[in-house]
């Protein structure tokens, strides 16, 4: 079984920045080993692939809409994995999510289309305008 913990969302002015935390509370081995995404879910919209980084390089992947404003990494000595979002507009009001599927690599193509197994419960991100 997997459990992950997303943490520091909130509410945030237009233009602002926020970062998010994802840690696991209960994971075969660490989340240091396993690629990690980021996902999101806009009202009334689908959930999202947004970025991921992988297990064992760091190699990180985003979507156009986040790409140089969101930021994925990882802090190993305290297996955390985290979301800096820049220059957030309202568009990016959304419930963030973080998943893996236990794998190293980031399947980008693949988790963009059929997601991934395991996702927290979520952080609610708010842009206000």
């Amino acid at each position: 079984q997997v459990q992950l913990v997303e943490s520091g969302g909130g509410l945030v002015q237009f233009g602002g920045s926020l970062e998010l935390s994802c840690t696991a509370s209960v994971i075969r081995g660490t989340l240091n080993e396993y690629a990690v995404a980021w996902f999101r879910q806009a009202p009334g919209e689908e959930r999202e692939g947004i970025s991921c980084i992988a297990g064992r390089d760091d190699r990180t992947f985003y979507v156009d809409s986040v790409k140089d404003r969101f930021f994925v990494s990882r802090d190993r000595a305290k297996n955390i994995v985290y979301l800096r979002m820049t220059q957030l507009k309202p568009n990016d009001t959304a419930v963030y999510y973080c998943a893996t599927d236990l794998g190293h690599l980031c399947y980008w193509g693949g988790l963009l289309k059929y997601g991934m197994d395991y996702y927290g419960k979520g952080s609610l991100v708010t842009v206000s305008s």
